[in-house]
């Protein structure tokens, strides 16, 4: 009877373990040698996903000498911050204030962003919420536009913005970061999932198209367009908006920093460290709202 106590007592213990939890999910058919052998799998693709991530950070930290080792090595050898002091050092000799080159890059990101966000959420309501003729083929329409890239529209976009005369300003490169597909299918797609019923009640309340919107479905969908937000932040942070902009004081920090990979091989510490903080912003970003993402995965399959 001991033996059976501590035996109940370890395996109660266990249980409470994420792992535990894992291998012994009572929700699913797998065996506990076949959750097992998933975890491992998942353990080693999680660990080739985080092998480009080490790469760079490890090299931004490497002397010059240690960035031309072949074969390459994954750590550093003796790590040295005289990368980041460099990058600082062209940074503030530069022609343009650094200052001036993440204003640009905040007001782009962050006007491109919200735009994108309230305009998919104004078009994709009626999409979700409401029948009128020709709604099923703009839906269709909207799944058929995903398939094309940036590169293939590229050429058609710079003609709009040249007739519009907005190539070398900012605007060239917002507003086709308000016309992604993306933002208007995963509004729609979450405003579907929001009941009809309070949508109703909200109209019988005398509430205006505009109110039901902004006071029901937005709150109700704020892992969408959180996600979303995050997906529009990690493309304008990242965009050198090369085709658009021209002078020197609209252009993005990444087109600065761009130019430094044609500064020469001397210069390749210096990228490397640029490198790391362009990707660190985004990341800090999805961290911060990693649980909305993650809530927005769950839930995408999820109807009314």
């Amino acid at each position: 009877m001991a033996r059976e106590k501590k035996e109940k007592v370890r395996s109660l213990r266990y249980s409470h373990t994420a792992i535990g939890r894992f291998l012994t999910d009572k929700h699913t058919n797998r065996s506990v040698s076949g959750s097992a052998t998933l975890l491992v799998f998942l353990t080693v693709f999680a660990l080739i996903s985080l092998f480009p991530v080490v790469f760079m950070v490890s090299n931004a930290f490497k002397p010059i000498n240690e960035l031309f080792i072949y074969p390459p090595r994954l750590f550093f050898i003796q790590p040295t911050t005289s990368n980041f002091s460099e990058l600082f050092a062209i940074l503030a000799d530069s022609l343009v204030p650094f200052l001036r080159y993440l204003f640009n890059t905040l007001f782009i990101v962050i006007t491109g962003c919200v735009g994108h966000i309230v305009l998919s959420s104004m078009a994709a309501f009626p999409l979700a919420k409401f029948r009128f003729p020709g709604s099923e083929l703009m839906s269709r329409i909207i799944v058929y536009s995903l398939m094309f890239t940036s590169s293939v529209t590229a050429v058609p976009t710079y003609m709009i913005m040249s007739r519009l005369r907005l190539v070398d300003t900012y605007w060239a490169v917002i507003f086709p970061a308000f016309s992604l597909p993306l933002g208007l299918f995963l509004m729609k797609n979450f405003m579907e999932q929001v009941p009809t019923a309070l949508i109703d009640a909200a109209s019988i309340d005398g509430s205006s198209y505009f109110g039901m919107l902004w006071r029901i479905i937005m709150p109700a969908v704020k892992p969408a367009w959180i996600t979303l937000f995050i997906v529009c932040f990690q493309g304008l942070w990242g965009n050198s908006a090369g085709n658009f902009i021209y002078s020197e004081s609209k252009k993005p920090l990444a087109a600065m920093l761009q130019n430094l990979s044609g500064s020469g091989v001397a210069r390749t510490g210096v990228v490397a460290a640029s490198s790391l903080f362009m990707f660190v912003v985004p990341l800090i970003a999805f961290i911060i709202s990693q649980s909305n993402v993650m809530e927005t995965m769950a839930t995408s399959g999820i109807k009314e």
